[in-house]
């Protein structure tokens, strides 16, 4: 069996693959302590695991850069001559990547694409069980002895992005609350975000009921939803109890803002396995999509609504732009009393 001296593992994107690549890179640095191991991953995702000390190096890929810059990575990646390639993205891009490349051995993530395709076009279920992605990027290497050691997924944060987001949160003044509660209410398709009013009810009874402050955390694209549900809090509990982070911090910075949360309620997103990461209880909604996909909340104590049993769903594996039977009844069947008793239900720890 080769021992590899160097091993380059492809994942160009997105933000929640890009965590569930993290026990990976962990058991890959146990298993072979001597080894150079490096990774591939879209720019924009980058800071994700740039302060990871499992990895040797780091090659942004920058897609605005089209073929010219990918086929730029391919010739690096040729001169590094690695033992051993591990493509967990399997994509025409990553393909293109490992061909030629002269790595002495290949191997590639099992998607299960038949057992997807077979249960959203014919809801016919051929998962024989449920197994997360991140133990599906480790299957390929199993041959080399590699096993996942139930460690959950991680994201290292420099002291200064800590100390950074931690003078920024200090201003909330959290002791005095009872609760803090993280909201992501935001996900990159449609079918996959609870509805904004149901955020905006669940947090009126989180502040009457548990005395929580509302953080509110998404990207740049996500202002107006998130201000849209903090105003909605805040004026129906005539205060200052709901607040929004969307946009102005990095990715990183959401992670290490995520620390003074108690639990965090997301949907189907990236932001739940940087949750997830960061150990926190979490709260995930699921609409369109299910957990034979594999993309569900890994190493944390978590909790998972879904409508169960219903017949279109699921409708997509990645979510759609709108519900195709018009009901969105996956999502709109999910009630207030679903997400805050299970939130009473995962964090019975509250501050006294």
């Amino acid at each position: 069996m080769l021992i590899p001296n160097k091993t380059l593992v492809i994942r160009f994107s997105s933000i929640g693959d890009i965590v569930l690549a993290s026990p990976l890179v962990r058991v890959l640095r146990t298993r072979f302590p001597s080894s150079q191991i490096d990774f591939v991953v879209r720019n924009e995702y980058s800071e994700l695991i740039r302060y990871n000390p499992n990895l040797n190096h780091i090659f942004e890929f920058d897609a605005q850069g089209g073929f010219q810059e990918l086929r730029r990575l391919k010739e690096i990646i040729r001169r590094e001559k690695y033992d051993l390639i591990i493509d967990i993205h399997n994509s025409l891009r990553s393909r293109y990547i490992r061909s030629f490349s002269g790595a002495k051995k290949v191997v590639v993530i099992n998607k299960r694409i038949f057992a997807r395709t077979m249960l959203v076009r014919l809801k016919k279920n051929y998962y024989q069980d449920i197994v997360s992605v991140a133990d599906r990027y480790i299957e390929p290497m199993e041959i080399y002895g590699v096993e996942n050691d139930a460690h959950g997924l991680e994201i290292f944060i420099p002291d200064e992005t800590m100390h950074k987001v931690s003078g920024k949160v200090s201003s909330l003044k959290l002791p005095i609350y009872e609760k803090v509660v993280g909201f992501c209410p935001s996900a990159k398709h449609a079918t996959k975000r609870w509805p904004e009013e149901r955020f905006i009810e669940a947090g009126i009874r989180l502040v009457r009921e548990l005395k929580a402050k509302i953080i509110l955390f998404g990207g740049k694209n996500d202002t107006v939803l998130c201000t849209t549900i903090a105003n909605g809090i805040n004026k129906k509990t005539e205060g200052e109890y709901a607040i929004e982070y969307n946009g102005q911090f990095s990715l990183l910075e959401t992670a290490a803002a995520m620390q003074f949360c108690d639990v965090i309620v997301t949907n189907d997103s990236g932001l739940m396995h940087i949750a997830a990461a960061m150990k926190k209880k979490v709260v995930a909604i699921f609409g369109s999509s299910v957990r034979e996909f594999g993309f569900f909340p890994v190493g944390t104590e978590n909790i998972v609504i879904e409508r169960k049993g219903l017949y279109c769903r699921p409708c997509s594996h990645i979510g759609r732009s709108n519900c195709p039977e018009g009901h969105f009844r996956c999502m709109n069947e999910i009630h207030i009393n679903d997400v805050v008793d299970s939130i009473k239900a995962i964090d019975v720890g509250m501050k006294t």
